[in-house]
């Protein structure tokens, strides 16, 4: 599992550098908030649909060579990016770091849930989500910090070679651990599944439906909060980029304690509760000042975001036809992780056409809204 956690880690650790460093690359290449979400959209799209085969092949070629390209695929791309000269030689580079990371999550989750019992699988990806979450969390810190000496483009390179170096590393540590072939089956003894139905089915869709939704809005509305701190709340920079860096804070406990929860409460309770927490949320980030009340709105937030990751998955493991499960999570990823892509541009134009306020209240209202629709279908159940 610690193995796992730093695999996470690395993963995200690249990816998660252009959000807090926006503000400079903003200024560089003298963008607005539209051209700003079309770099954001180009990663995440790009990363998004690389899940559509990502799970075929991992499947078919293991998950160490899988796990490897999202990693050191990414810290490529990424160390490209931090020399491209133009606005789309930029964009074109981030294209395809999200390409190389789509593998990660489709290999490493079924071997993580296979590793435990089924009334651990929550907690087990809880733990695994730390990984990523302190990437998302330390990153922005970091990368700040060293912009401010060498700018955007050392910052970038500087934390991409490390990350592309671990990528190697973790290639053949996970080969001397037997990593080399397909991932575990998830066994019937160790899992006691039982038969999927038609009605398991049609529940599994809207909880799916919920996850995506949460995730895509929550971390779509929160790529922008380094540049909504800097200009509407008239923070510094750094500031701007701690804020960031305090919304992925939360998932360093929110994962594990929703994977918790999940396991003894049941799935469908904790996923109902935080998505209608996250709706009203995403309305009050428009109503903060750079007091108390903006870091008390992304601590909400980014709980409810961290809380409902585990518990998707988990309830996707649990719920998913064996020889359709691999599909299925490539799906999930894709719109959750791919979904930011679209949504991103939309929040972006309606900033520069309005303000950050509309954004934030269409955000919410929409998650609110799909809300209400999924719990008609998920109502009463535990699981």
């Amino acid at each position: 599992m610690s193995l796992f956690v730093l695999a996470h880690f690395s993963h995200h650790f690249t990816a998660a550098l252009f959000q807090p460093l926006m503000p400079f690359i903003r200024d560089e290449f003298n963008l607005d908030y539209t051209q700003v979400g079309w770099i954001i959209s180009a990663t995440t799209l790009a990363y998004g649909l690389s899940h559509l085969p990502a799970g075929w092949l991992s499947d078919r070629l293991g998950p160490r060579l899988m796990i490897t390209i999202g990693i050191s695929g990414v810290a490529l791309f990424a160390i490209l990016s931090g020399l491209a000269p133009t606005y789309l030689t930029l964009v074109a580079f981030v294209i395809l770091l999200g390409a190389m990371g789509g593998g990660y999550h489709p290999a490493a989750s079924p071997v993580v849930a296979a590793s435990v019992d089924k009334k651990s699988q929550g907690r087990a990806l809880g733990l695994h989500q730390i990984g990523g979450t302190a990437s998302f969390f330390l990153t922005p810190l970091i990368a700040v910090a060293i912009a401010n000496a060498l700018g955007w483009r050392g910052s970038i390179i500087t934390m991409a070679i490390p990350a592309f170096i671990i990528g190697i590393v973790l290639f053949v540590l996970l080969g001397r651990l037997g990593y080399t072939q397909k991932a575990p089956e998830v066994t019937a003894s160790r899992q006691d599944e039982p038969p999927t139905t038609s009605g398991s089915m049609r529940r599994l869709i809207p909880f799916i439906v919920l996850g995506v939704i949460l995730q895509v809005m929550a971390f779509s509305v929160t790529s922008y909060v380094p540049l909504f701190a800097v200009d509407n709340l008239k923070a510094s920079e750094q500031t701007g980029a701690l804020l960031f860096s305090f919304f992925h804070f939360t998932g360093l406990w929110a994962g594990p304690v929703g994977g918790y929860l999940s396991d003894r409460l049941g799935k469908v309770p904790v996923m109902l509760t935080v998505s209608l927490i996250a709706g009203p949320t995403l309305y009050l980030l428009s109503l903060t000042s750079l007091d108390w009340s903006v870091w008390l709105v992304l601590l909400v937030l980014g709980a409810c975001m961290y809380m409902a990751m585990p518990v998707t998955e988990a309830y996707i493991i649990t719920h998913a036809p064996e020889r359709r499960r691999s599909t299925i999570l490539g799906v999930y990823y894709f719109a959750s992780r791919g979904g930011v892509g679209l949504v991103v541009p939309v929040l972006g134009y309606l900033a520069d056409h309005y303000s950050f306020a509309t954004s934030f209240t269409v955000a919410g209202g929409v998650v609110l809204g799909i809300v209400i629709i999924c719990s008609a279908f998920l109502w009463g159940r535990r699981d």
